[in-house]
């Protein structure tokens, strides 16, 4: 709302790579980036012009494959990297990782739309713990992150599922099963089906107070806003 706004404004452009909506267990994307520029217009084109002139590029939409893979590209990415050095910064997020903090955030604390940045760091431990150990767990760790987000995939206004909350369990009892050590073994044991259910009937029942359980790109968003 640039009219109620007393004094200068910054714009900071943004875009991410690597999004698949709920699908955040897909093997061939398992990070999201979100990318961020403090650049003018016009000084975005007169790199773009600057490339195209100097290195010969096509007028066409630049893809990474050209910077990646193309004659003189070295040459060029230096160029660029130098050019947006202190300007430029990039937001990466573990799909698995972040799962693992939304079971952390939303079903051991009060969810909240700060959970997974920095202003809420109280969390991390326990999340840490749980995705080291998790992942050197075997298949029942896959089995445990893709029951949790079937659990809390349910639409606004609709009621959730007992059965997915019993397969959300066996799953995690099948994985403490595998001796995750005291620290990991802690936090899942700290889970409750009564608690769990309880935030599952707030998500039901749109309760906006707590944040949509799998989507990546809102802590990305808020931790690039802090940064700039």
């Amino acid at each position: 709302p640039v009219d109620a706004v007393a004094g200068a404004v910054v714009e900071i452009a943004c875009d991410e790579s690597g999004f698949s909506g709920t699908n955040l267990l897909d093997p061939a994307t398992p990070v999201v980036t979100h990318a961020s520029v403090d650049v003018s217009t016009g000084e975005a084109a007169g790199l773009i012009a600057g490339l195209r002139s100097g290195f010969g590029y096509s007028p066409s939409e630049f893809k990474s494959g050209q910077f990646l893979r193309g004659p003189g590209a070295g040459e060029a990415l230096e160029w660029f990297l130098a050019a947006l050095s202190g300007r430029a910064h990039v937001h990466l997020v573990d799909k698995e990782y972040f799962l693992v903090t939304r079971i952390v955030d939303l079903l051991l604390a009060e969810p909240s739309y700060a959970a997974g940045t920095r202003l809420t760091q109280d969390q991390r431990p326990a999340a840490l713990a749980l995705y080291r150990a998790g992942r050197a767990a075997g298949s029942d760790w896959g089995v445990f992150l893709a029951a949790f987000v079937e659990l809390v995939r349910i639409k606004r206004r609709h009621r959730p599922d007992r059965r997915a909350l019993e397969r959300f369990f066996q799953a995690r009892d099948a994985l403490v099963r595998d001796g995750l050590g005291a620290q990991a073994e802690g936090v899942l044991d700290r889970l409750s089906r009564t608690r769990v259910w309880a935030v599952l009937n707030r998500l039901s029942d749109d309760d906006r107070s707590i944040p949509p359980p799998l989507e990546p790109m809102l802590p990305a968003l808020a931790e690039t806003v802090l940064l700039w």
